[in-house]
């Protein structure tokens, strides 16, 4: 035990020092689990996920349907505003940049922000530009392996930071939600689940962005 201790240390520090942990954080080698309400249960053969609100087209697919769809990988370290972080975390799933510049999506001109739509009612807010970012993910795997239920499974969106910190912007893990459903596109922003409790609507980890409440 003592010697993953000292690891765990030697790790953090090596990536304060190299700007990789934000303020307030520390570095685990666990992926502690973290919600609201209890684990849904899924059946993928009535499972599907709908793209509505400022777009041209709905669109409605199914798991199938939605496993074709172009896929990508991003390691990306990824900060829980509970102040763990957690460094080189690889994930697979569907880009939204991608799917709007094939044309799988096509958003009004008035398309601003994004609601995530998740099971059991759950929704978290962000802006359409943070959306369209090479360091936010539809992802359906994490480290090779296929979502557990606990973290989402089939699906969850997931924003994070590059190793070299060249994303033009991030936020806290709850930013990305758990058992996604859909994404609601809006010309206004519209808070969330925990955005409306009082966590901060922007939720940017490296200005500790936590709460936007002072009694907290």
């Amino acid at each position: 035990m003592l010697d993953r201790i000292l690891k765990r240390r030697e790790d953090e520090k090596r990536a304060q020092e190299t700007n990789r942990l934000p303020p307030g954080q520390s570095l685990t080698q666990k992926f502690p689990v973290l919600h609201y309400g209890p684990v849904p249960k899924v059946d993928l053969a009535r499972w599907n996920f709908g793209v509505f609100g400022q777009v041209e087209e709905e669109v409605t697919w199914n798991w199938e349907e939605f496993n074709q769809l172009p896929r990508t990988k991003v390691l990306m370290d990824i900060h829980c505003v509970t102040r763990w972080s957690k460094v080189d975390t690889l994930w697979e799933g569907v880009s939204v940049a991608t799917l709007v510049d094939e044309g799988l999506i096509k958003l009004k001109p008035d398309a601003r922000y994004v609601v995530q739509r998740c099971e059991q009612g759950y929704t978290t807010n962000t802006p359409l530009e943070l959306v369209l970012q090479p360091n936010f993910l539809l992802a359906t795997h994490f480290n090779g392996q296929p979502l557990t239920p606990e973290h989402g499974y089939p699906l969850r969106a997931v924003v994070g930071s590059f190793a070299d910190r060249s994303e033009k912007g991030t936020a806290y893990f709850w930013k990305g939600g758990k058992w996604l459903r859909g994404l609601e596109f809006l010309a206004e922003d519209k808070p969330g689940f925990w955005e409306r409790a009082g966590y901060h609507n922007d939720a940017d980890p490296w200005t500790e962005q936590r709460f936007s409440r002072s009694w907290f």
